[in-house]
């Protein structure tokens, strides 16, 4: 275990410009797991009340 963390540490934190990067990095793929994630929670307890899922009565052909 100690072997994966100095290697991790070495690739990852060594350097700051690295580690900023890392950081930018899991800031971003965090964001984006967590938007989807949400989103999927919201349609999911409202299902049947979006606008996707009722537009089809309201729509004129």
């Amino acid at each position: 275990m100690s072997g994966i963390r100095t290697t991790l540490y070495n690739i990852f934190l060594k350097r700051s410009s690295t580690y900023a990067v890392t950081i930018i990095t899991g800031t971003f793929i965090f964001e984006r797991a967590f938007d989807l994630a949400s989103n999927k929670m919201f349609e999911s307890i409202n299902k049947g009340k979006l606008w996707k899922d009722i537009k089809h009565k309201y729509e004129v052909n």
